[in-house]
């Protein structure tokens, strides 16, 4: 039977509704008015948690959530509590609506804890926390060119393990704060997984292929991986144009005149002097916050000689893009470098090597 917790924050259920297998995400709202929780029963009861479509226009989990359902239509090997975020931004298309904070956000550790999305996703995470959670998956689409990587909070075995099962390629971050990773890492092993542009075949099936692996494992191993395996780096910076300014990727005058293909720079060693694009005006900066810390000075990365944006040192760059929505609502690029592997834990290689 349908189940409803009438002082839930958002929509809780059993089972799934009519429609609900098929149903693209920009309609998804005729099935689902408002955030949903799923709670679906599995052999193992111990369940993963996974969260999707936190971004409306980022509709890889989604798709990849409803192939797993229809696979396992008789019944799960795990129990499954289902999150399905930001429906009203889905049916417009969009990441968040004007009047709202952003679903990835506002989870416990977030800059706005009075907000009401931060009210529902702390009763989430608590739900989830009763319940012993195996791990936890918060699926994401990209608007660049980027491979497809696994992100962490916590460079723990079974931590790296879980990434492991999406990509060789695993990057450690500490902001933005508010994020589903980060606050399920204090519950158990939790990632968020980047599966390249909203909708492509090849990112659904990719993460049909993790979601699968998670609900059928037994448990997740304690050991560092071999070094070949694994490709580590560090969210160091994020990079974003200061607010108000103007910017473009197509030649138009602006504040900031980035290269138009700027997005294919995504996860090159670059190195100091490496091209971002040119300056409208000489007193233009971009604004770099640290991404390794709340209390951490960021480090100048640009040097802007001769109107030119170009790197002041080697950096690993994710997530560039050439949306200009993209880069409003969030930011430009994050800047990374490669760290290092210490017996079972990690330690990060002196930034000053690369």
């Amino acid at each position: 039977m349908r189940r409803t917790v009438t002082d839930a924050p958002c929509a809780l259920l059993d089972r799934l509704p009519d429609g609900f297998l098929d149903c693209p995400a920009n309609r998804l709202k005729d099935i689902l008015p408002r955030p949903t929780l799923f709670d679906l029963p599995g052999r193992d009861p111990q369940p993963l948690f996974v969260s999707t479509l936190l971004h409306g226009n980022e509709t890889s989990g989604l798709a990849a959530v409803q192939e797993i359902l229809r696979r396992h239509a008789r019944g799960l090997n795990r129990s499954l509590i289902l999150f399905i975020g930001n429906v009203e931004a889905a049916a417009a298309n969009v990441r968040t609506l004007p009047h709202q904070r952003d679903f990835n956000r506002v989870w416990p550790g977030t800059a706005f804890p009075d907000d009401s999305l931060a009210h529902m996703a702390r009763w989430i995470y608590e739900y989830v926390e009763r319940r012993r959670a195996f791990a936890a998956v918060d699926i994401h689409n990209n608007t660049g060119f980027n491979p497809h990587y696994s992100c962490v909070t916590r460079l723990e075995p079974k931590y790296v393990a879980l990434a492991q099962l999406f990509s060789r390629i695993v990057v450690h971050f500490q902001r933005p704060r508010g994020t589903s990773a980060a606050a399920f890492a204090e519950l158990c092993p939790a990632i968020t997984v980047e599966c390249g542009k909203s909708g492509a075949d090849a990112g659904v099936a990719h993460v049909v292929e993790l979601l699968d692996a998670c609900l059928s494992i037994a448990e997740l191993p304690d050991h560092a991986p071999a070094p070949q395996d694994i490709e580590l780096l560090r969210t160091c910076a994020i990079v974003k144009p200061p607010a108000g300014a103007s910017f473009s990727f197509d030649g138009t005058p602006a504040d900031f005149v980035f290269r138009p293909d700027i997005d294919h720079l995504n996860f090159s060693e670059l190195g100091a002097g490496a091209s971002f694009g040119a300056l409208g005006h000489e007193d233009a900066r971009l604004e770099v916050l640290s991404g390794e810390g709340f209390d951490t000075q960021p480090i100048n990365y640009f040097d802007y000689a001769g109107g030119q944006i170009r790197l002041a040192r080697p950096a690993i760059p994710a997530m560039l893009t050439v949306d200009p929505r993209a880069v409003q609502q969030d930011c430009l690029c994050y800047l990374m470098h490669r760290i290092g592997m210490d017996g079972l834990g990690y330690s990060r290689t002196d930034a000053s090597a690369h």
